[in-house]
């Protein structure tokens, strides 16, 4: 691939069912089975519907440079408990260490800040280090695992997001001045 510049990788909200969305899935499927010490299969993995990650419920986003997908992740929204959990993150081996995967897991909190989620979580599994290292430099703690029907799990993460706008407002002028 010829130099890209991350300013040229779009990213947007797409619909899972699309054949953008499927096919980054399916590269993200591929590349867990070949990553995994046991192999990986979608079959198994702790599902994940279209209806979860498709507004209001959650999101789906794509990475694009202009129009080819090199990147994916997904949002399910639990607003009730102001939780979000983040799943299927992928950036195609080529456009690795450009920011990509950071710009989409920003995006994908930015939607959830959005959605009065407070918090965000996800799992992933011990071979994916150098995920593991964009969460923590991301300002993610690690937690005990949360997804127990998530056979590829090994570790979980966390992050508190910081209160939006009018939600910092409403917080200040709940406070009792004497």
């Amino acid at each position: 691939m010829a130099l890209v510049h991350r300013e040229e990788v779009a990213i947007r909200v797409e619909d899972p069912r699309s054949d953008a969305a499927r096919w980054c899935v399916d590269q993200f499927a591929s590349e867990l089975d070949a990553r995994f010490e046991k192999g990986f299969s979608l079959e198994r993995a702790a599902p994940t519907n279209t209806e979860e990650v498709t507004p209001p419920s959650g999101y789906f986003l794509i990475a694009t440079l202009p129009e080819q997908p090199v990147g994916c992740g997904a949002l399910k929204l639990d607003a009730k408990r102001k939780v979000g959990e983040i799943k299927r993150m992928w950036v195609s081996h080529d456009l690795r260490g450009l920011g990509v995967g950071r710009r989409l897991l920003e995006s994908l909190e930015q939607r959830a800040q959005e959605s009065g989620v407070r918090r965000v979580r996800l799992s992933t599994n011990r071979s994916l280090t150098e995920a593991q290292a964009l969460y923590r430099a991301s300002g993610y703690r690690q937690i005990p695992l949360f997804d127990k029907d998530e056979p590829y799990a090994h570790l979980a993460f966390e992050k508190t997001l910081p209160l939006t706008r009018p939600e910092a407002n409403r917080a200040r002028r709940t406070v009792t001045r004497t």
